[in-house]
């Protein structure tokens, strides 16, 4: 009897364990791909400096309605849509892109083209310019 007793509780303990076991199994590290290319937004390859990288990483805001200037960029610039929604208007191309939150952007190089919040809620973005050190990336276009 006292066997029997012993075996249904190392039966129990196995099955109450055992769940727990399977819990550890999940990975420490997931990754999640979000988005691969070779090419900027306007069908450009990516072009790095070649001399004196430096690498500049800013956040930008941009209030609903706002627009920002006409403007172009020598060097390669990065951009992850953190919140709201962009439009990206290319005047070589002709085209309008619109960005949501969780989109990645690989912008035009030495392309005139404008951004604009085109939705409710304000642009937050992740930018990263990659720049021969001293440079500006961002040239506004004369009127």
């Amino acid at each position: 009897m006292r066997l029997i007793k012993n075996v249904s509780i190392f039966a129990s303990l196995i099955l109450v364990v055992t769940p727990a076991a399977a819990l550890d199994q999940t990975p420490a590290v997931v990754v999640t791909p979000l988005f691969e290319t070779s090419a900027t937004s306007s069908g450009q390859p990516i072009v790095l400096p070649q001399q004196n990288v430096q690498v500049i990483v800013s956040t930008y805001e941009i209030q609903a309605g706002a627009t920002l200037p006409v403007h172009k960029h020598p060097f390669q610039r990065y951009a992850y849509v953190l919140a709201g929604t962009l439009g990206v208007s290319n005047e070589v191309t002709g085209k309008t892109a619109i960005f949501k939150t969780g989109d990645f952007i690989l912008e035009a190089v030495e392309q005139w083209h404008k951004g604009a919040n085109v939705g409710p809620d304000v642009v937050k973005l992740l930018v990263i310019d990659q720049i021969e050190k001293g440079q500006t990336n961002v040239v506004i276009k004369d009127r």
